[in-house]
């Protein structure tokens, strides 16, 4: 593993081989990357934050307390994983919130999915397997398996491949076939099932 001297690491965050941690990174206690990550400069990873191996994360990043990042993720630059459905500073009595006085909202991405840059991921959300999630995106709701999701808020737009090509229209028994590798998908009711 390779950590930038710039990087602030907590002494007990768990780290896999072959992952690397760039300039001026923090990532917070009881955080746990797998084998093979790339983290990207200036990101900021909270603590108990759960990361797969072989997950790239580009720069500016901010993964929130309460995310989870499977294997093979990727994360574009600038992206924010959020963890608070009702954010205040304070409780209704006036004194500052502390870490007892809200509950934490979990995201999920799946493995293979890709969020793109800019894109914010609010709480309480999973993203599928192989999903894409559109650049400058609001995903506030769960993202199908192999789904593309793009706006504001983000809505189902089409379906993606695992090597990442957008899948054309189904033919009329509703399969279809990747334009870039060829393998093959069944698409219907709002879902997207690889060939067997």
């Amino acid at each position: 593993m390779t950590i930038h001297p710039s990087a602030e690491v907590s002494a007990n965050v768990t780290m896999g081989d072959g992952t690397r941690v760039w300039h001026q990174v923090q990532i917070r206690e009881r955080a746990s990357l797998g084998r093979n990550c790339i983290i990207g400069k200036g990101t900021y990873i909270d603590f108990d934050v759960q990361i797969g191996d072989n997950v790239k994360i580009q720069n500016g990043c901010f993964v929130y307390h309460g995310c989870t990042l499977e294997d093979g993720v990727f994360v574009g630059p600038g992206v924010i994983f959020t963890n608070d459905k009702f954010p205040r500073a304070i409780n209704p009595d006036g004194s500052l919130k502390t870490d007892s006085d809200w509950q934490v909202g979990p995201t999920r991405v799946c493995y293979g999915a890709s969020i793109g840059a800019g894109a914010i991921v609010l709480p309480d959300v999973t993203i599928g397997r192989f999903a894409v999630v559109g650049s400058g995106a609001v995903v506030s709701k769960n993202v199908v398996d192999y789904g593309i999701v793009q706006g504001v808020p983000a809505r189902l737009v089409g379906f993606a491949c695992v090597c990442g090509q957008k899948l054309v229209g189904a033919t009329a028994d509703r399969h279809t076939a990747c334009p870039a590798c060829a393998r093959g998908y069944t698409i219907a009711a709002g879902q997207c099932t690889p060939f067997a």
